[in-house]
């Protein structure tokens, strides 16, 4: 994980708290704030806590997003697990915390585009890029400080601007190649106005996806 040694961690939605018990019991974080907007999960991650013997190192809150956190509790913030969308909105909504914070791991589950056209638009640079499978599941990973990002090629929002480097990169621009087509294959028989732009809009993502596959995958193997 690209959560520095020495880190004092905000986990946003912290769930049962595994992430920040894991990092303490590997000594990676001086300090976590665990977060969760339900009070049932926040018990059961109190309860890991307390049989780690972990009480000193990790704190547990409830409250939505970054709204329990002061500035300069934390230096990394991990959000893992939720919509982009939602993700944004936290942070957008955090931004005194992210001031004095210099390092985000993001883990949108969707829309993770969005993700990293808000990170660009306000002055963070992507510097890794990571893919996790779990299961039939591929996940990615946007680890982001405040920098200079020069922007890219719309695609390049969609696979990720180094994703091209993963050993999953293959298996994952193939499941987005497949799912596109199988929409457009969706709109063949729909006449309406709003089809017909959605299907060109489609055609084009398609195309990128393609030469993104012909330029990083075919030309590798």
């Amino acid at each position: 994980m690209e959560v520095p040694i020495g880190a004092r961690l905000a986990d946003i939605g912290t769930d049962h708290g595994l992430v920040p018990v894991y990092l303490a019991k590997k000594e990676k974080i001086t300090r976590a704030i665990a977060t969760d907007i339900s009070d049932g999960s926040l018990q059961k991650a109190r309860d890991l806590i307390k049989a780690k013997k972990l009480d000193d190192i990790i704190e547990v809150r409830l409250g939505p997003g970054l709204e329990v956190i002061e500035p300069g509790e934390v230096d990394t913030i991990l959000i893992a697990g939720m919509g982009g969308k939602l993700i944004t909105e936290i942070l957008d909504e955090g931004k005194d915390v992210l001031k004095t914070s210099t390092k985000l791991i993001l883990q949108p589950m969707n829309a993770q585009q969005h993700v990293r056209w808000w990170l660009v638009d306000r002055g963070y640079a992507i510097y890794h890029e990571k893919l996790v499978k779990d299961g039939k599941y591929i996940y990615e990973i946007i680890v982001a400080e405040e920098g200079f990002q020069e922007k890219r090629d719309d695609i390049q929002y969609e696979i990720g601007f180094m994703l091209h480097k993963d050993p999953l990169f293959k298996e994952f621009i193939g499941i987005k190649i497949s799912k596109t087509q199988a929409i457009i294959r969706a709109l063949q028989n729909q006449n309406t106005e709003n089809a017909r732009r959605r299907k060109e809009q489609l055609l084009e993502k398609l195309n990128k996806y393609k030469e993104a596959y012909r330029c990083f995958v075919q030309l590798e193997d």
